[in-house]
């Protein structure tokens, strides 16, 4: 077997940043306009305490190019020597063009690069492809981020209880940006991937303004949906997923050093926990503090724990996303 046959892709670098505005879910509760929310409803209901929100001046590049040099300090890289650089995200600056010109010219790379777009599995999936090129040999440093800002998805102006409860994932959602470098590396690195989609779902929830079928309708622009059928359809997908990975890999949990898994509330994170079975104390609980931050999620975690991996650690990443999709990811630091 040849040389490239054998590469294996690992990430040598992990960065996140976070927007300065704190938005508490008490001061979102008074924000809404049109109807009286029972104060500390949403707090009780999602677990959320508070989350970070773009401000003036702020895109989704924003998030992800700052991101992105501290994902470069830690794998002690230059941006000049990205040849591949992904922005896997749900949020982007605008239709069109990709949204990683922006994050490229910002940070000065001639990289070859392009948006990845799955709901909050776009920056996992981003990572499977920049694996997938780099073993391949078509990269040699890639570099993956994500800006997300669903928080400008929330709509404030609401007449009823009934929209209040269409929009209300709206209301879960904080801003976050995170990046990751992926090289070829000698031991470790990305392992076993799994993924199932159930296309069928794609009406559970999203922001469906601004395409082709509601190119100009303004209330297609606020996040909606049913986010009970989205819980339903993951309880019924992400077990058995997560069981076949960690089956196929040979491990257990307590081979596990971290589970980084899409946190949208805590009562679904607990519910996570009870059906697979998966410890509490391989979690990073991020959704108290940061809200539903999309894609950004696992990035986030996997930045926060970078400087407590070392190497032989095994870290298990679970994905899910809006259309849907559950995508699992393991890894093992070199």
């Amino acid at each position: 077997m040849d040389h490239d046959r054998q590469r294996r892709a690992g990430i040598v670098g992990a960065g996140h940043h976070l927007p300065a505005q704190v938005l508490t879910t008490e001061e979102l509760e008074s924000r809404l306009s049109g109807v009286r929310v029972p104060a500390g409803m949403l707090g009780s209901i999602t677990g959320i305490r508070e989350r970070r929100v773009v401000g003036e001046g702020e895109y989704a590049s924003t998030l992800a190019v700052a991101a992105a040099r501290q994902a470069l300090a830690r794998a002690g890289r230059d941006a000049a020597e990205v040849d591949l650089l992904l922005f896997a995200s749900a949020s982007r600056d605008f239709v069109e063009p990709a949204t990683a010109h922006v994050v490229a010219h910002e940070l000065g790379t001639r990289a070859h690069c392009l948006d990845v777009s799955n709901a909050c599995n776009s920056f996992v999936n981003g990572v499977d492809l920049a694996r997938t090129m780099v073993e391949a040999g078509r990269a040699r440093t890639a570099l993956v981020v994500t800006g997300e800002t669903p928080s400008l998805s929330a709509r404030w102006e609401v007449e009823n209880l009934p929209q209040v409860v269409e929009h209300f994932a709206g209301y879960t959602f904080g801003d976050a940006g995170a990046a990751v470098v992926v090289e070829p590396v000698d031991r470790g690195g990305l392992g076993h991937t799994e993924t199932v989609t159930r296309s069928e779902h794609w009406e559970v929830g999203g922001i469906f303004g601004g395409g082709a079928r509601h190119p100009r309708d303004l209330d297609k622009l606020y996040f909606s949906g049913a986010g009970h059928e989205l819980r339903t359809a993951f309880e019924k997908l992400g077990p058995a997923v997560i069981e076949s990975t960690m089956a196929r890999a040979g491990l257990g949990w307590d081979d596990l050093s971290r589970v980084l898994v899409h946190q949208v509330t805590r009562p679904y994170l607990d519910r996570f926990v009870e059906v697979t079975g998966a410890p509490e104390r391989l979690l990073d609980v991020t959704v108290e503090d940061h809200g539903n931050i999309a894609s950004a999620t696992l990035g986030l975690q996997l930045s926060r724990a970078w400087d407590t991996l070392a190497p032989g650690d095994r870290v298990l990443m679970v994905g899910l996303g809006g259309g849907i999709s559950v995508m699992t990811m393991l890894w093992e630091r070199s």
